[in-house]
């Protein structure tokens, strides 16, 4: 009986564990269909949070390549008095960036929803 217990007590963390967790991103980043994004990249700077060989298999155009494996080292080089719109593969590398760039102060973020997997817009390939 106690394993019943103590089994609906980890589910019960984890369900509270993962609302919070939404709840912080629904703050950090606003989420934009394809054609919000394409209304507005062109106005902000375009991250591609992608590994390189990735972004070298085809980006957005006009994009930038800034590893979210690296972020921590170069998210200086995005402006934070500009817009940054993000995106990666399905948007979970995007979030976790988003969340990343809202602690260090940066406040106009945009994510694409469901990433360049779903992208039917222009692309460069390397």
């Amino acid at each position: 009986m106690t394993f019943v217990y103590i089994s609906s007590a980890a589910l019960f963390g984890l369900i509270i564990y993962f609302l919070i967790s939404s709840l912080r991103l629904k703050k950090a980043v606003s989420g934009l269909t394809q054609e919000q994004f394409i209304e507005g990249y062109r106005k902000a700077q375009l991250v591609d949070v992608r590994e390189p060989k990735e972004f070298e298999g085809g980006h957005i155009l006009g994009a930038r390549n800034i590893p979210s494996s690296q972020m921590r080292q170069r998210y200086k080089e995005i402006r934070a008095d500009k817009p940054v719109y993000l995106y990666c593969q399905n948007s979970a590398r995007s979030a976790r960036t988003a969340l990343f760039l809202k602690k260090k102060g940066y406040n106009q973020i945009y994510q694409l929803q469901g990433g360049f997997r779903q992208w039917t817009g222009k692309i460069r390939t390397k």
